[in-house]
């Protein structure tokens, strides 16, 4: 074969090779454009639309329908300054870590959401820093002191985790940090991410809420005064408008008539719940039948009752007294509801101490603190809205509630005393030698008894078939016998709503609810009240959200220091190797591939 023949064998060898190659760069170049195209359409498509997929299992990035909906209601700028940024400890970094990320998620559902981290301790100089510390305080953040590793060692740190709300011109303080006494400090960071949504959405809910329903204290049967109810009231004004309300008889004085266009009227509700706080006389049967009806048409009721009469000011008058039981003709009422008080006093070991005088030094006297049984401290398990991550409770001479009968109500035990109760029947000798010897703990032994319930579902009027018929048909009193869907929470404590009180300079000034002047400690009770009216007023489904669980997924520090040396290699040259690895493989195939 000649030369010219060998090199055109070889050019048609050749330019076969060269089309596909200009093929397989075409091809390339097409499917890089297109795909160019799809990222700018997804982008377009992602600004517009937003979406994002949660594959955590207790949904953590997800908000619930109602806070949505609050979001789309906003009408102007909600602002956020969180004071959590700095130096912290891992703990408080996942709190602030987690704060800013369901601000992100509120933002995503609302353009009126903005917020800004701030360090309150930034200042160089003491005295500002402790001005800005003085003023986060008057604005309600409470400060905890943490300690803080150093170059130097080990130093001590004051700071707040809240921020502070702002909404056309008006502020409020939204405290992140969950107070609970006696809880590890895991198990508080970890109810405190949990609670974020609901402390945040619940400050929105409570800045923006133009038009503001209408609660009551109920007044006229020796219930807790203007002063022994001043600071759960002022925590309330910023949800309800407060007003106390006698019955005194008056079959309107919780309705009012409503004219319609045809010229009919009806008869409605003025008040979305009234509170019986305490009340220790005896109630007429018209005053019940006025309740009654409130009912019947919606209303919501927060009893809270003391079943057995017993003061603290007659057993330290006298180093004793006598509880005895406290009819004030509610009993029938409440049964035909759903529960039954019972006329006892619980004691449990889980208890409150009080200073009791124990000698003079000097001329000055000496006292020391025992634990008074008669006032147990109430943690609840419940996962309920009302009570979850709830503070300890504080109460005073509490009684047993029992559920019965009326299966059509729902019955959830919100608070019960700790397995070491004791029952004490009335007539019960209540006497200050208890504080002197150590508790039996065989004298201690009754189950968790329950003192705070809730009821829901449709109740059956008390009156039903015993009133006369002109006053059951008659218009202007509406009556009905079966109510809706309703709620109403009972309580065998009355002293479980009343704060302290401070006698200084000539007047009474209130303490905090929930404050122990004895103590210096302060327990969940105004978070319980404001959520029991909150649940019972809720419209919207946002207490829903305070009943959440995410777990705190915390590494076994045992086993990780036990074998500290084999985390940290994995941690470090684990993903190295993996690289290295993975470069190996792809050689060898790609050299497998082309030598074919």
């Amino acid at each position: 074969m000649s030369m010219v023949s060998k090199n055109k064998a070889t050019e048609a060898t050749v330019k076969p090779v060269n089309n596909s190659y200009g093929n397989v760069r075409r091809s390339n170049m097409i499917q890089l454009l297109l795909g160019l195209i799809i990222i700018v359409l997804l982008n377009i498509i992602g600004s517009a639309i937003y979406f994002r997929l949660d594959l955590t299992s207790e949904k953590r990035y997800s908000l619930s329908p109602s806070t949505k909906k609050l979001l789309r209601e906003t009408d102007d700028i909600f602002y956020f300054r969180v004071y959590l940024e700095g130096d912290f400890p891992a703990g408080f970094k996942l709190l602030s870590r987690s704060t800013r990320e369901m601000l992100d998620e509120f933002r995503a559902f609302s353009d009126n959401i903005e917020y800004e981290f701030i360090n309150p301790s930034d200042a160089s100089d003491a005295k500002t820093r402790n001005d800005v510390f003085e003023r986060l305080m008057q604005q309600g953040l409470q400060p905890t002191d943490i300690n803080v590793r150093s170059n130097d060692g080990q130093k001590q740190q004051r700071i707040f985790p809240g921020a502070i709300l702002s909404h056309k011109g008006r502020e409020t303080p939204v405290n992140l940090l969950a107070d609970q006494v006696g809880a590890p400090p895991d198990a508080i960071i970890n109810n405190s991410v949990q609670a974020l949504e609901y402390n945040i959405s619940n400050a929105i809910r409570k800045l923006g809420n133009a038009s503001k329903p209408k609660v009551a204290f109920t007044e006229g049967h020796g219930e807790l005064s203007r002063l022994e109810t001043a600071d759960i009231t002022r925590a309330l004004s910023d949800y309800y408008i407060v007003d106390r309300v006698s019955l005194d008889g008056k079959v309107n004085a919780l309705t009012e008539r409503v004219e319609k266009e045809d010229g009919s009227f009806s008869i409605v509700n003025k008040y979305a719940a009234i509170i019986i706080a305490k009340p220790d006389s005896i109630f007429s049967e018209k005053n019940k039948f006025i309740i009654d009806q409130f009912i019947m048409k919606g209303g919501k009721v927060l009893w809270l009752i003391d079943p057995v009469s017993a003061s603290m000011d007659s057993v330290q008058a006298s180093n004793r007294t006598i509880g005895i039981t406290r009819d004030i003709n509610l009993n029938d009422q409440l049964f035909r509801y759903g529960v039954r008080l019972n006329s006892n006093l619980l004691l449990d070991l889980n208890a409150l101490p009080i200073p009791v005088f124990t000698g003079n030094i000097g001329n000055q006297p000496q006292y020391s603190f025992f634990p008074w049984f008669y006032f147990p401290v109430l943690t609840s398990t419940s996962q309920h809205p009302i009570v979850n991550n709830l503070n300890a409770v504080r109460t005073e001479f509490i009684s047993g509630i029992d559920t019965v009968g009326n299966p059509g109500i729902r019955k959830t035990v919100l608070l019960e005393t700790s397995e070491y109760t004791r029952i004490a029947m009335t007539p019960v000798m209540i006497d200050l030698e208890i504080l002197r010897k150590e508790p039996n703990p065989d004298e201690y032994n009754q189950p968790p008894q329950p003192v705070a319930v809730l009821l829901e579902g449709e109740f059956e009027s008390l009156y039903t078939n015993r009133i006369p018929r002109e006053i059951s048909n008659a218009p202007e009193i509406g009556f009905t016998s079966k109510s809706p869907e309703n709620r109403m929470i009972v309580m065998a404590d009355g002293d479980i709503i009343k704060n302290q009180v401070q006698f200084s300079g000539g007047t009474y000034n209130p303490y905090p609810l929930g404050y122990d002047r004895f103590t210096g400690q302060t327990f969940g009770n105004k978070d319980l009240m404001l959520n029991a009216v909150n649940y019972l007023c809720d419209d919207t489904g946002l207490m829903s959200v305070r009943s959440r669980e995410l777990k705190l997924r915390a590494l076994d520090r045992t086993r990780a220091n036990k074998n500290l040396l084999f985390w940290q290699l994995l941690n470090t040259a684990g993903p190295v190797l993996l690289v290295i690895l993975f470069g190996i493989v792809q050689f060898f195939f790609r050299k497998l591939r082309y030598t074919r």
